[in-house]
């Protein structure tokens, strides 16, 4: 194959082509906005993640990369078109589709060839039949076109290296022809890993290596399903270890040591399991809600994810009940808020629980000073009619004259700190700790009143 298209430049899109790229490929990306593929094609990245600059840096002077606004160009050009459009959410918790569909006529239209459409996006299950549907429809017949479904893993401030180095490929296909095709395109990274069989170290994750036992391949619904499952189920455990850090509080046990007891049983393991301000970002809220969805559309049961959204809304209030208890009265009050991305290696705000706190601070009357090291600019987009915070440069000036300090994103220069310079900085030394960042001892030594969660 000449080329393979990436379609949809976004957080998904742009770490996938960039390391397809990367691997040997080229690769033609495609935006349908102008703006986003004018920085692309000058070698810009349109938003931060770890690593994503500099490959297409690499891979803007290498000619790998090209960009286009054009679909029609794309679906002429490549035999393979990974989907990577956005699936944002309507008002009854269902995904929107509307792009998906789109870029499934504009394919049937446009189809010159052999095609196999791959559905990377995070689509409800049955999805992929649909798109067949619309491409039989609109022009273009199943002996022209395939349908196959590639859920992406990646984790936001981890991307690149996610796809350079995936813990698992799910290949839901319906013939061998698109089994193949997909096999030689991730060759290069199944030819990194041991064979199956071979003694491997586990990897950071504790994961074996063996490339026999990182491929799943099955048919379009169950990989439609695996990514909503894995979603729903890491937002469970988050929402679990927090419902465990509000009895911590109640009871003097330290949520801390509790975590780490669950999670050095290998059948639970330790990631996900940090108690605080609940998850946010454009993945899990929004794919557990359509997971919701599709569950009562079908009749099934979901009241135990639920009840996992319940926790997390409730999280953001349980910040504010932290900060009445510290402030008494927060009318009047200056807060610092350190963090707005909704995890760190990110500049993405999206469903952050900076968009909700913020405004919740400003209308109980507190004066509110902002700092991200990267989501600034997203934050203030995301929030344009927010005229009464303030953003500053960086985390001490954010401190300045605070009563409080409310740390919200796990940033490791928030880690980092030099808690002397900021109890210089501020009016009153109370940090309200939401990701339990820091050392309880070492924010207490240097004169801070320290609130953290489930943590005696």
């Amino acid at each position: 194959m000449n080329e393979i298209a990436v379609i949809g430049l976004g957080h998904v899109g742009l770490p996938t082509a960039l390391s397809l790229a990367e691997i040997g490929w080229r690769v033609v990306g495609m935006d349908s906005a102008p703006d986003r593929v004018a920085m692309v094609a000058d070698g810009q990245a349109p938003f931060y993640e770890p690593g994503l600059q500099e490959l297409l840096t690499t891979h803007h002077r290498s000619g790998r990369l090209a960009v286009t606004a054009s679909l029609a160009e794309t679906v002429r050009r490549a035999e393979v078109l990974f989907v990577c459009v956005s699936t944002p959410q309507l008002p009854d918790g269902a995904a929107d589709l509307s792009a998906v569909e789109h870029v499934a006529r504009e394919i049937a239209a446009h189809t010159n060839g052999h095609k196999l459409v791959v559905d990377k996006s995070t689509t409800p299950v049955r999805t992929a039949e649909r798109i067949k549907r619309v491409l039989s429809r609109y022009g273009a017949g199943a002996h022209q076109v395939e349908v196959a479904v590639n859920p992406e893993f990646l984790q936001e401030g981890n991307a690149v290296h996610d796809v350079l180095h995936p813990d698992r490929i799910v290949l839901g296909v319906e013939s061998d022809r698109a089994r193949a095709l997909l096999t030689e395109i991730y060759r290069p990274l199944l030819d990194r890993l041991p064979a199956p069989g071979q003694c491997v170290v586990c990897d950071r994750r504790g994961i074996s290596t063996a490339a026999g036992e990182r491929v799943i391949t099955t048919n379009l619904e169950t990989a439609e399903l695996i990514k909503h499952s894995a979603n729903s189920f890491l937002a469970t455990k988050i929402s679990f270890i927090n419902m465990i850090a509000d009895l911590c509080e109640q009871t003097g046990a330290d949520v801390t040591q509790v975590a780490r007891g669950l999670g050095l049983d290998p059948r639970i393991g330790p990631q996900f399991l940090g108690a605080g301000v609940g998850f946010g970002g454009s993945c899990l809220p929004k794919d557990m809600r359509a997971f919701i969805r599709i569950a009562d559309d079908h009749r099934v049961d979901f009241s135990l994810l639920k009840a996992v959204a319940a926790v997390n809304e409730g999280r953001v209030e349980r910040v504010m009940e932290k900060l009445r208890g510290a402030l008494w009265i927060i009318r009047g009050k200056t807060v610092a808020v350190l963090g707005l991305a909704f995890k760190p290696g990110t500049d993405d705000v999206r469903e952050a629980p900076s968009l909700r706190l913020v405004p919740a601070l400003l209308s109980e009357g507190a004066h509110v000073r902002l700092f991200d090291p990267h989501a600034m600019d997203t934050f203030a987009a995301a929030m344009p009619d927010l005229k009464q915070a303030t953003y500053c440069r960086s985390a001490y000036d954010a401190a300045e004259g605070a009563h409080a300090v409310v740390v919200l994103t796990e940033w490791e220069e928030f880690r980092t700190l030099d808690l002397h310079r900021l109890r210089g900085t501020v009016a009153l030394p109370i940090i309200v700790d939401g990701r339990n960042l820091l050392d309880p001892a070492a924010v207490r030594a240097a004169g801070f009143d320290y609130v953290s969660f489930g943590r005696p």
